[in-house]
């Protein structure tokens, strides 16, 4: 069966962060500094809402004074403003787009990060972020509904991103082809997106 769409983890896949300062990291730092300690849905809080940074301070109990939510606000837009796509990242993008291949973005974030996402790829068939969805990967709903968007089958569907649990593992439980990327080496399915396009193009699912 020929690959009819394809998706792209975003984060460690099409973007790259310039200057990673996690101000959410920094954020529950400041909570374990006042005696609040991490919960085992901090993530999911931060991930599946759409709140800015500092209603997540108040909805988490995070007692940061206005002087540290200003400041890392600060942080936070410096942060996204020094987002940018990897150079193969576009070219692998358009390359399936060429071929009438539908493509999206799949990805666990914040919600004041999907603007970066939009801004480097604004022409995409659909956007599934766990913020905008109130569900992460690798949960099997959150690839359905890409799916559905793309107006495409799992069975003719890959994904590849930097996770092995999220990118490769989730994937393929919920019935799409998953590969992973490794860029640093050649542990992983693939080390650069181009040539994972072509194979999306010329190989069967």
């Amino acid at each position: 069966m020929p690959v009819k769409a394809v998706i792209f983890d975003a984060f460690g896949t099409l973007l790259r962060i310039q200057d990673g300062r996690h101000p959410y990291r920094q954020l529950l730092t400041i909570g374990r500094a006042n005696g609040r300690q991490p919960r085992p849905d901090d993530a999911s809080v931060l991930m599946e809402s759409r709140m800015t940074l500092t209603q997540a301070a108040a909805h988490l109990e995070i007692p940061a004074s206005p002087e540290e939510l200003a400041f890392l606000e600060r942080v936070l837009v410096q942060e996204i403003a020094g987002i940018e796509p990897y150079p193969d990242g576009p070219p692998a993008v358009k390359l399936l787009q060429r071929m009438d291949v539908r493509v999206g973005v799949c990805s666990n974030l914040a919600y004041p990060y999907r603007e970066a996402v939009l801004r480097c790829y604004p022409d995409l068939d659909a956007y599934a972020f766990s913020c905008d969805l109130g569900v992460m990967k690798p949960d099997p709903a959150i690839y359905r509904w890409s799916c559905n968007q793309l107006g495409a089958e799992p069975g003719a569907t890959w994904m590849v991103g930097d996770s092995m649990r999220c990118d490769r593992d989730g994937p393929e439980a919920a019935g799409i082809r998953g590969f992973f990327l490794e860029r640093a080496n050649t542990s992983g399915d693939y080390t650069e997106l181009e040539s994972f396009a072509v194979a999306a193009l010329t190989l069967e699912t």
